[in-house]
């Protein structure tokens, strides 16, 4: 079972390798060179790869159950020594004489296209790293006409500016503001999706409630001390735009020009001296690719940190400039120093918290690969006083909804993922594990595919019972904000945003007492008020009186599938958070026991029986996530993270990475909406888009799987 996708990747060893260019020509060691932190990356570091004839160094990670690590074949290894000197290094093009493009022959030796030694703006050869005394200087009216026109973000990178040291650095080089109230003004312009969805016009209400109770039919005598209701939310959907181009007439979500909330959005991204090579320079293609796909009235800011912190690019819009300066400042970073998370979250915070104008979405994405190692912060300690590092601004309060999520993503084996998560939970976010650095672009890709996709804010749910004999027991809402009044009548439970076609499922705990004469007993209704990001009008919507049958004699009822499958989701979301517990006393057979135990109880449900999608997804997710709990090694560098992050998507329903979750054919895929995926698609389309690799990859797909 795989699909090409999953099957390209693993041919290509980037499920748990990564592919590094030759630093030496000839150089057959077999040894991983990194690159000197101290000198950036050129422009290419922004781009998909298009030679990964280039590309034949294999660095594996921690080895985890089930990993492989794969090289390319031996044929191409052998050519790569000629492929590198026909190759130019900064844009990974074949470089042929009589080709139409001028070659440039440095000091060193080694040999570029003109056009891309004149914008490297760096005296330093990215094959050798020495430097050079003399570099060519663009013409004004040069085109880097060679350069493959398939790919989005090589067209992105045409239109960007000659570099001049002495222009339009304020961004990168100028001083940085006390105050952050430099954003770039909304205007009032009418909201326009440059790359998103609208609504379904065929839908009566943006959310549609549905009230499951556990059994239809109970008898008149029993009594009830916790009857479950499910509470059903979901969200309406975009509208399916049918795109001509794409084979058979498919829907393409992302093509649509109709109307969606636009976005505030801050990165916070780590550049300490863990993140050179290889791992800042996909960090900043994946930070190309989110560029690309904001619109004109989305805004993006830009903070870097490493044992400090700095705004590299201000609020600002991504049109065409907007996005052409963006991209300047992420390609500017270069990786050293500490990891002061702390100060790099606070500086987005402020960001967020000194703008003028605002948008309807807000949100602040974090990246990290390290442990803060500034703050006296103990990194997965079991009792650490995380709440300390979040600014009060994006905490959550009794008396206010989430305002600015933080959705968090810790990459490869040594980050602190007890941070992150617990940064997540405080502010609303989620919290993603991004295992190979590979993988960065499609973990970014489906959070900003829900981001751009929100139809409801400040959703707030309230439950009432309908019978003046009846009251709540309990309400399981999972990481949202829930309250039962004190006469135990109502119930509310504080939502926030929902994107496009989200679900959100809600238990309810009623105490049912026996019936007298009665043939029916009302439970309760469901009303939901929410707010439409664009308008901001203020909407509600109540559901039907939820009812049951009360018969004096009723045969044993099967209990609602729909119940069951909402059961199994809690009981597996408690049994991740005993196993952690476990796990981290050092008590790894234990928990490894409460994993297999839930996995027992859930085979025995109604939901396992009918081979329900919810429970395949569960059992293969506490499978794996025995898997590493194997040994204390394997648990400290992915067993926590797996399990942080998948608390993190069961108890806020909303989709993360973890492992190969991303992946089309992986069984750990819940909660991805269609805009997360046709974003996703997107992102993984660039590794298969260049022309250059078309040959490799038929050939890859027609070799049997690994294994």
């Amino acid at each position: 079972m795989g699909s090409k996708w999953r099957r390209v990747k693993l041919s290509l060893g980037l499920n748990l390798c990564a592919y590094l260019p030759r630093t030496t020509d000839g150089d057959d060691d077999g040894d991983y060179h990194p690159l000197p932190s101290s000198e950036r990356l050129s422009d290419a570091a922004l781009l998909p790869p298009s030679n990964w004839e280039n590309m034949v160094r294999c660095r594996t990670t921690t080895p985890l159950p089930s990993s492989h690590c794969l090289r390319l074949p031996k044929s191409l290894s052998k050519s790569s020594s000629k492929s590198s000197k026909q190759t130019c290094s900064i844009c990974l093009m074949k470089m042929k004489q009589g080709d139409g493009h001028a070659i440039f022959t440095a000091e060193c030796s080694h040999s570029f296209h003109f056009h891309c030694v004149a914008s490297h703006d760096n005296q330093v050869c990215p094959v050798c790293r020495s430097k050079w005394k003399e570099i060519p200087i663009r013409s004004p009216g040069l085109d880097p006409g060679g350069w493959s026109r398939n790919d989005a973000l090589m067209d992105v990178a045409h239109r960007l500016p000659v570099p001049q040291r002495n222009l339009n650095q304020w961004h990168i080089r100028g001083p940085e503001p006390g105050v952050f109230n430099d954003d770039e003004s909304l205007d009032h312009l009418p909201v326009i999706a440059e790359s998103n969805n609208t609504l379904d016009n065929t839908s009566d209400t943006t959310i549609k409630i549905e009230t499951y109770p556990e059994v239809s039919t109970a008898p008149r005598s029993h009594s009830y001390d916790d009857f479950t209701i499910l509470v059903h939310l979901k969200a309406a959907v975009m509208a399916a735009i049918r795109n001509p181009s794409l084979s058979g007439g498919q829907v393409n979500l992302l093509q649509s020009r109709s109307p969606r909330a636009p976005v505030d959005l801050v990165t916070v991204l780590d550049i300490s001296g863990s993140m050179s090579g290889t791992k800042l320079a996909l960090l900043k293609r994946a930070m190309g690719f989110l560029i690309q796909n904001l619109g004109c009235n989305d805004r993006l800011s830009v903070i870097a940190f490493s044992s400090n912190a700095r705004r590299l690019f201000p609020l600002r819009r991504m049109s065409d400039i907007g996005q052409q300066q963006a991209l300047r400042a992420v390609n500017s970073v270069i990786a050293n120093g500490g990891t002061n998370i702390a100060e790099g979250l606070r500086k987005g915070a402020k960001v967020m918290e000194d703008r003028t104008e605002k948008n309807p979405v807000s949100s602040i994405i974090l990246l990290s690969d390290g442990q803060d190692t500034v703050n006296g912060v103990r990194p997965n300690s079991s009792y650490p006083n995380y709440g300390s590092l979040v600014p009060i601004s994006i905490r959550s309060g009794d008396n206010r909804e989430f305002q600015i999520p933080v959705h968090t993503f810790g990459f490869g084996t040594d980050h602190d993922a007890s941070l992150m998560h617990s940064i997540s939970e405080i502010s609303g976010g989620t919290f993603s594990f991004i295992e190979t650095e590979t993988m960065i672009q499609d973990a970014l890709a489906q959070c900003i595919g829900g981001l751009l996709s929100v139809v409801v804010q400040e959703l707030q749910v309230c439950v009432e019972c309908m019978d003046p004999n009846l009251c709540l027991s309990s309400l399981k809402a999972g990481s949202y904000r829930s309250h039962v009044s004190a006469d135990g009548k109502t119930g509310l439970i504080d939502v926030g945003d929902l994107y496009a076609d989200e679900e959100r499922d809600f238990l309810v705990s009623v105490k049912v007492p026996a019936e007298s004469s009665q043939c029916e007993t009302s439970l309760l209704k469901v009303k939901c008020v929410y707010s439409d990001p664009l308008t901001k009008e203020m909407t509600s919507t109540e559901s039907g009186v939820v009812r049951i049958q009360r018969p004096k004699i009723a045969g044993q009822e099967e209990v609602s599938i729909e119940v069951d499958r909402q059961r199994n989701r809690f009981r597996a979301a408690d049994a991740m958070v005993e196993a952690r517990t476990a796990a981290e006393q050092g008590d790894l057979a234990g928990a490894v026991s409460i994993l297999e135990n839930c996995q027992r109880v859930l085979s025995e449900t109604v939901s396992a029986k009918s081979r329900d999608r919810l429970w395949v997804a569960l059992d293969a997710e506490l499978k794996e996530m025995e898997e590493r709990m194997v040994s204390r090694h394997v648990y400290e560098v992915s067993g926590r993270a797996y399990i942080l992050s998948g608390l993190s998507s069961h108890s806020w329903q909303r989709a993360t990475t973890r492992g190969d979750s991303t992946d089309g054919s992986s069984l750990v895929q819940a909660y991805q909406t269609p805009s997360m995926v046709e974003m996703l698609t997107q992102s993984q389309a660039f590794l298969l888009s260049s022309p250059s690799t078309q040959g490799l990859l038929q050939s890859l797909w027609s070799q049997p799987k690994p294994r």
